[in-house]
């Protein structure tokens, strides 16, 4: 094989491959119908247009997709993000409202830094019941995706509770150097969680007691701490995600507010490439199964799909795309393609060589 068809042998093995392809040709169908989709012009200092507001919204979503792919790695799920992202949007509308002054910096500050506080101790709390009681993550996180719910209502007596301050606001509407504030948090929490796995030894801890946690008990791996970890990790990031939805409407609605995230965090990071068995995860893919997450959700109405039709054709380009980067799939396609080896006749075996005679030695 030439050193060429090697190279691209090793292209198409790739997992980013798949993912790349998908948004680059949804990208593509959003030029199409509209040829002005890809266009950014320059407003009051800042940068404009649909990839600008992809990139917004993507970061919610690329939050709680983070700390999914950790869980994820370990063998583990967490269905109670969005849940946990109801209660720190209602926790910091709450404490900004009974401040003393509600546009303050420091009021702002404070409650979006307790409403994190508060997360981080919500994840830590599932993974107690995972690493230490030993429930099935689905189990254990299902309790708080129910009970969340209700905590993040009882926090704002069952009322859309609204707020007035700019720095909050700033959180979701705001920029940075042209670009939204909401991503570029999303892209340093990316940054910190790539150096903490990939240049530590955490991320190979990690994917240890996702491949075989008892092996890495007898190799000495701790492997209750590290699943603690990263469902504090998730519910950090979940905390994040409620946050930016809120500073979005400066509101908090306890019933609506993080509904189904948890899922499309989960499909972000399957498009990514992460096995939902455990083991290996690539956080590049979920950055990008992210944006491929946002990207569809703003194709839906640009190429007018009716909207009692929105959920059906997201789960069926999501589905295309999870059989375009499954190998079993492609391989079936291939076999058919190239269609069952032909049967010729059978090949006549060649004579066995006749024994040699033993002679006597005279």
């Amino acid at each position: 094989m030439s050193e060429s068809s090697s190279r691209a042998a090793r292209l198409l093995r790739h997992p980013l491959l798949w993912p790349v392809l998908a948004l680059v040709v949804l990208l593509l169908v959003n030029v199409v119908v509209n040829p002005n989709f890809l266009n950014v012009r320059m407003q009051d200092g800042h940068l404009y247009g649909n990839v600008i507001d992809i990139m917004r919204n993507s970061a919610p979503v690329m939050l709680v997709a983070l700390g999914m792919t950790l869980v994820i790695a370990t063998r583990g799920i967490d269905l109670s993000v969005g849940a946990i992202a109801a209660i720190a949007a209602a926790v910091a509308c709450t404490r900004i409202i009974g401040a003393g002054d509600e546009a303050a910096l420091t009021t702002a500050v404070m409650a979006m830094t307790y409403a994190v506080v508060v997360c981080v101790a919500l994840g830590a709390w599932n993974g107690f019941l995972v690493s230490v009681l030993g429930i099935q993550p689905i189990i254990a996180t299902l309790i708080l995706m129910v009970a969340g719910r209700g905590i993040s209502m009882a926090i704002t007596d069952g009322q859309i509770t609204t707020v007035n301050n700019p720095f909050f606001s700033d959180l979701a509407s705001g920029f940075v150097l042209t670009l939204p504030l909401a991503f570029l948090i999303a892209i340093a929490v990316l940054a910190f969680t790539a150096v903490l796995t990939r240049r530590t030894a955490l991320g190979m801890l990690i994917e240890s007691v996702g491949i075989n946690p008892e092996a890495s008990r007898l190799a000495g791996v701790r492997s209750r701490t590290i699943i603690w970890t990263v469902y504090a990790f998730s519910g950090f990031c979940a905390g994040l995600a409620g946050l930016v939805i809120a500073a979005n409407t400066n509101s908090v609605n306890a019933n609506s507010l993080g509904l189904w995230i948890e899922l499309d965090a989960i499909l972000a990071v399957v498009i990514g490439g992460t096995s939902l068995a455990g083991g290996r995860f690539s956080l590049m893919g979920t950055f990008i199964g992210a944006l491929f997450i946002a990207t569809l959700a703003r194709t839906i109405p640009n190429i007018g799909i009716p909207s009692d039709l929105n959920y059906l054709f997201k789960a069926v380009v999501v589905i295309a795309v999870c059989l375009v980067q499954s190998p079993k799939a492609r391989a079936s396609l291939r076999v058919r393609r190239t269609g069952p080896p032909t049967s010729g006749p059978a090949p006549t075996p060649a004579p066995a060589p006749a024994p040699a005679k033993a002679g006597i030695s005279s």
